[in-house]
């Protein structure tokens, strides 16, 4: 006689149905750790557009997640307290998925939560809770700069979460996306509300020896679904950047110029400039800058022409001068809200 040995039931959820859209079932189901971050929301929101069943493990009070609610529909989003902490937690949050994404992570340090806690061992336990538990597409984000070697604390950190996480689960899907802009971002945001402080923006070596290619955070959420429905993504990893490179004085110079605003760059030697991030940094809440944002931001982007990209994940990437508007008209006075984006010279780039 054969005995049939049934290793994972198969939810409701996971059996696909409908036309696509909100109101149908995609299959899939999916447990999205660090979904209340920036990059969150518009992952969430791509799986519901698509109609999948999605699990919010949270640690924040419920009424900081309404604004998940209207992009699934009823019943299809689930939302889950959790300890990072706790295995037992991790665990029932992916009990009846099939796809688990990692999102977690912050810009700076706690007496809770270190970068090492964030990049390496919470990713680490969220990846060897869903191996044990059977689910098949597992997506862990990193950075396009993470290296041992770098001198920001994040991307050695995030350098070794990628390895300990490809360790637990070699299947899994990594995303290496370069600095994400978007409307809510700490990116574009950050250097165009410098103006706060007289106008003046402080960059290491004037930003001229800095190169960026910024992504925006749209492309990656796009990227994130695609890699989700292709069968060929397993164990690969992609680096997602946006079309152009540029000179971090250039980009930062753009900013300025679709706001409006006066841009003033004066140099600023590294260790004045990590001195002054100290002091931001003591406090207590969300901090202006830190000295590892310093670091971070003044590393050039990294090269990976033996990655897949976003190109080949069918996605064609916005550039900065589409969507720079979108996250910089608010910096605008009142008498340039309407400007026309045309008024504004591109910004230059560079092939290096």
């Amino acid at each position: 006689s054969v005995t049939t040995v049934q290793q994972r039931k198969l939810h409701h959820a996971l059996i696909p149905k409908g036309k696509g859209g909100r109101s149908s079932f995609s299959g899939v189901a999916a447990t999205v750790f660090g979904a209340t971050g920036f990059l969150g929301r518009y992952v969430v929101n791509r799986l519901g557009r698509i109609g999948s069943q999605i699990i919010i493990p949270h640690r924040c009070d419920q009424y900081d997640l309404m604004y998940f609610r209207p992009m699934g529909d009823l019943g299809q989003i689930i939302f889950m307290e959790w300890d990072a902490r706790n295995k037992d937690s991790i665990k029932q949050a992916m009990e009846h998925s099939n796809v688990v994404i990692n999102l977690v992570g912050r810009e700076w340090e706690t007496r809770n939560y270190r970068f090492e806690d964030v990049f390496v061992n919470i990713p680490q336990q969220i990846a060897r809770a869903a191996r044990e538990a059977g689910i098949t597409k597992f997506v862990h984000m990193s950075h396009l700069n993470a290296d041992i070697r770098s001198p920001s604390k994040y991307l050695r950190n995030k350098a070794v979460g990628e390895k300990a996480v490809r360790d637990e689960f070699p299947d899994a899907i990594i995303m290496k996306p370069s600095e994400m802009f978007g409307r809510e971002d700490r990116f574009f945001n950050y250097y165009a509300n410098m103006r706060w402080f007289g106008n003046a923006v402080p960059l290491i070596a004037l930003g001229r020896k800095t190169v960026k290619q910024p992504v925006h955070v749209a492309d990656v959420a796009k990227a994130i679904i695609s890699a989700i429905r292709d069968p060929d993504a397993n164990g690969k990893t992609y680096a997602l950047v946006g079309p152009n490179r540029y000179l971090l004085h250039d980009l930062v110079e753009y900013i300025y110029a679709v706001a409006h605003r006066p841009f003033v760059p004066y140099p600023l030697p590294r260790p004045l400039f990590h001195l002054a991030a100290q002091f931001f940094a003591m406090n207590p809440f969300e901090p202006w800058t830190t000295p590892d944002k310093v670091d971070r931001f003044h590393t050039t982007d990294m090269k990976y022409p033996g990655l897949p990209g976003l190109e080949d994940l069918g996605i064609t990437a916005a550039s900065v001068e589409q969507k720079a508007i979108e996250i910089l008209r608010r910096h605008r006075r009142f008498r340039y809200l309407e400007a026309e984006l045309d008024e504004t010279k591109p910004a230059k780039t560079v092939n290096y």
